[in-house]
């Protein structure tokens, strides 16, 4: 609940964002629950801040697709939905299988040393079972993929989707039983691009998807 939030104060950010990335946790967390309103006013006064950087952070998670604005009602924390979430997931489908391809042309021995740290991070952890470590390595492990194409463009658009998945890859992670399966995908996807094996690369970036599309809308339709 908004009571429960606690602003992290970093010396090295502008207050707009720290407000920002302290919405944008709770909602992920669930501290923030969907269909909650956000109050500017109540907001300000639970985190100590003025209005301006809560109605800035506002404005920025519904670009990302955490919070939404309701005509005379005012912004309330985004349900996921199996619509959004199928959108969102067609588009990366797509782009993902072309930074797997790029990737497999381009990444040279130092991308590749990179994504193999990448895994690791990512299989430790899996073993210590935080969610948000574990979104975070997922994260980091696609954009060396992403990093290897040595396309700017490519990698900006991703990046934007990424914030836009963030939500999606949370709810993902939160199925333990499905860890082992995510480290197998991450090794399959690994061993295709190291061997230069562009259809079996993309093909495993698509299963990879397509099984997070699975389990993600069965979670839906079961709340």
């Amino acid at each position: 609940m908004i009571n429960e939030l606690k602003v992290n104060m970093n010396e090295y950010l502008p207050l707009r964002d720290v407000v920002f990335n302290t919405l944008r946790q709770a909602i992920l967390k669930g501290e923030l629950e969907p269909g909650e309103r956000l109050m500017e006013i109540q907001l300000a006064e639970r985190l100590g801040v003025s209005r301006t950087p809560i109605r800035e952070a506002i404005r920025k998670l519904e670009l990302e697709g955490l919070v939404l604005m309701i005509p005379r009602k005012g912004a309330e924390v985004a349900k996921i939905s199996e619509k959004s979430l199928r959108e969102v997931l067609e588009v990366r489908r797509s782009l993902e299988e072309l930074a797997t391809e790029l990737a497999c042309q381009r990444m040279e021995k130092e991308d590749l040393e990179k994504l193999e740290k990448a895994q690791e991070a990512f299989r430790k952890a899996i073993h210590n079972g935080d969610f948000m470590e574990i979104a975070e390595t997922d994260e980091h492990y696609h954009d060396v993929i992403y990093q290897g194409t040595g396309n700017i463009r490519l990698v900006q658009i991703l990046n934007n989707l990424q914030e836009q998945m963030y939500r999606y890859r949370l709810e993902y992670i939160k199925d333990i039983a499905k860890h082992q399966i995510l480290l197998v995908e991450h090794d399959h996807i690994l061993q295709a691009l190291k061997e230069c094996h562009v259809s079996e690369a993309k093909a495993a970036m698509r299963e990879h998807i397509d099984n997070q599309q699975i389990t993600v809308s069965q979670n839906i339709k079961e709340h």
